[in-house]
């Protein structure tokens, strides 16, 4: 098995310090789609929120209904901005004790300092526990079977609340997480299960262990995971954002904002463009000719119409049975069958 770092093949990518592919990509991803593999992404960040009042302090703070986190529970939350810009997304599991929240590479010393600047005499004690806790990623329809079998854990099904309409009555969305995740104690650490299978926040001095109990499953890099996670429309934080992005525009309103809980940063922005229904941007799949090259376009590449730029590229791949596509944010006003051209690639929107 030849592992192939990202580093190697992308130097300065924020994802470096994990595998791109083990040598065969395609048949990484469709592992990931049709059965199960382990992905290593120990390269995310992830703080610990200890203390008796984190529930109801990430709840003032954040997009997400908190104040009644319990044991058992994950979810995911945004931190936006006075005006209402995605600033950070994390995921979060909550084992009794601590909320781990695990973000992108790079991001956790930002989402860190926000948190400690809004301590004030509130019992919390977040820290950086990157060097603690290692996030590995059971990818496939057999992950929650397999962590059944080889961890000992059955984990429930996620559950989404539908987003509301505009103008919904006050209390029609429960006064929980929009989107809930279980979460279960393994031996090393936690089991989180997710739309794309199941995370293991692992303890670092005990990856060894937990990595003999998964020897059977199938390994796959970061370029599987990435490509199956823009086949399921998937933003990621800083690939699918920018410093304009409000939590419509990038499909984060589901999983991590919820529309009807007290005030946080933020909240006018995040009202007023749901009930008006008409964000600036919006998120979309691409189909790319792969003709005048076969080199997905870089994050950031613009995407153009007649010759204008309507949006960018967040993360483009090669995926096994689409070829090569990407998402990218686009104006709203740009029509589903427009002919749009992502460096020297024609480009096609999948309104599917």
């Amino acid at each position: 098995m030849t592992t192939v770092l990202v580093e190697d093949l992308e130097p300065g990518s924020a994802d470096a310090g994990v595998p791109a592919h083990l040598g065969d990509p395609m048949r990484e991803q469709r592992n990931l789609e049709t059965a199960v593999g382990l992905v290593d992404r120990s390269h995310r960040d992830v703080i610990a929120v200890p203390g008796e009042e984190r529930a109801s302090w990430l709840h003032t703070l954040t997009t997400q209904h908190l104040s009644d986190l319990r044991a058992g529970q994950g979810t995911e939350l945004l931190v936006l901005s006075p005006h209402g810009h995605v600033e950070q997304h994390a995921m979060v599991a909550e084992d009794g004790t601590t909320a781990w929240l695990d973000t992108e590479p790079g991001a956790g010393e930002g989402l860190l300092k926000y948190l400690e600047m809004m301590r004030f005499f509130t019992r919390v004690q977040p820290r950086d526990a990157s060097s603690e806790i290692a996030v590995l990623s059971l990818v496939g329809p057999d992950a929650p079977a397999t962590a059944a079998r080889l961890l000992g854990v059955e984990l429930a099904e996620p559950r989404v609340i539908p987003v509301p309409g505009a103008k919904f009555a006050a209390g029609s969305v429960p006064a929980e997480p929009t989107a809930l995740y279980d979460v279960r104690p393994v031996e090393g650490g936690l089991a989180r299960r997710v739309p794309l299978g199941v995370d293991l926040l692992v303890r670092r001095p005990e990856l060894g262990a937990l990595l003999t109990r998964l020897e059977g499953v199938p390994k796959a890099g970061l370029w599987a995971y990435e490509a199956v996670r823009v086949a399921r429309r998937i933003p990621r934080l800083g690939w699918e954002t920018d410093h304009r992005t409000i939590p419509a525009e990038a499909e984060f309103v589901a999983p991590a904002v919820h529309l009807d809980k007290g005030c946080y940063r933020g909240q006018e922005t995040v009202a007023r463009v749901h009930h008006l229904g008409r964000p600036p941007r919006r998120l979309v799949l691409l189909h790319l000719d792969g003709v005048a090259t076969d080199q997905p376009p870089a994050k950031g590449t613009p995407v153009t119409l007649d010759g204008r730029q309507v949006g960018f590229v967040g993360t483009a791949v090669r995926h096994h049975e689409l070829g090569m596509v990407a998402l990218a944010v686009l104006k709203r006003n740009v029509p589903d069958d427009a002919r749009l051209t992502v460096g020297e690639s024609a480009a096609a929107i999948d309104a599917g």
